[in-house]
């Protein structure tokens, strides 16, 4: 449950959970158009505020307008005109709401991971790598590549005011991701081929360590990757790295590793992996274990999780 507080009378929310497309649009006055697929145009709020979101969606958002400075993984950001920023399951951004009502101008489009299901696009969301977490800018775009993207939008949006809900429907949608997500391949590796930093290159390196651990089947003799594991990997006394990570991302190592895994959970029980199978691909010693862990980060049992 998100933390609230209030100022004049005003009720606010320290950090929104964003478990669903759904949860945002409410938060924000949007219109409802799917369960699993949300587009938002912020010119037509009235009286949208700012809000720190913990995702548990992907995001796209494009904003065409806008003075306000957002935090995001390591970084702030400043938006130009037609600035692209997106984020994944596990992250949080945003700016803490401070009750006053906000005026930007673009587009926010959010989509479940289960609409990717047994999708190829599902499988290979891996490969855009400008929703990791380690980027330290949004993606820029110029006037005619912003323009592609809203009428990309403005389609997707037409479709689902249009159209019930159906298996075509969901086809086009994904269609039009793709096409979207590949648009912004273009856009950072133009960006982002020769750039880096050296919190960037940490983060990297952390993350890929991650993927390796599993990938090599690790997991399988020394159970779930560790802090300690980690820094000794890269080289780094455990308390130094774990400075590191907390200064590049303001969560530390632990919750670092726990989001991975966890969204690697989601991936296997969506792929069809019972509780007891999934608890042992990630190196959890016993499936109980696993079940609390899950529950603690989602607030739901693994279990519960498979019938949604």
């Amino acid at each position: 449950m998100s933390q609230k507080s209030s100022i004049f009378g005003v009720e606010m929310k320290q950090v929104l959970n964003v478990n669903t497309v759904n949860d945002y649009a409410r938060y924000v006055g949007a219109e409802i158009l799917h369960p699993l697929v949300s587009v938002i145009h912020y010119d037509e709020l009235e009286h949208c505020r700012h809000s720190l979101n913990n995702y548990q969606v992907y995001g796209i958002i494009l904003l065409q307008e806008s003075p306000y400075t957002l935090t995001y993984g390591q970084g702030q950001y400043s938006f130009s005109s037609g600035s692209l920023l997106c984020v994944a399951p596990g992250q949080t951004g945003g700016k803490t709401d401070d009750g006053d009502t906000i005026h930007i101008k673009g587009w926010m489009l959010l989509f479940s991971p289960e609409l990717l299901h047994g999708t190829d696009l599902g499988r290979r969301m891996d490969d855009y790598h400008f929703f990791s977490y380690y980027e330290s800018e949004s993606l820029h775009t110029t006037p005619d590549e912003q323009r592609i993207i809203e009428t990309c939008f403005k389609m997707m949006r037409r479709e689902l005011q249009t159209k019930p809900d159906s298996e075509h429907l969901r086809r086009i949608l994904i269609a039009y991701l793709e096409l979207i997500l590949e648009y912004c391949s273009v856009f950072y590796e133009r960006q982002f081929k020769t750039e880096a930093t050296a919190n960037n290159d940490l983060l990297k390196r952390f993350d890929s360590l991650l993927h390796r651990y599993y990938s090599e089947g690790q997991q399988r003799t020394l159970g779930m990757p560790t802090v300690r594991y980690c820094a000794q990997e890269m080289f780094l006394s455990p308390n130094y790295f774990g400075d590191l990570i907390r200064q590049a991302t303001g969560e530390t190592a632990t919750v670092f590793i726990r989001n991975f895994v966890m969204q690697k959970a989601k991936a296997y029980l969506r792929d069809g992996k019972s509780v007891s199978e999934t608890s042992d691909l990630l190196g959890f010693e016993y499936p109980q274990h696993f079940t609390r862990v899950f529950k603690k980060h989602f607030g739901v049992t693994p279990s519960e999780f498979l019938k949604k």
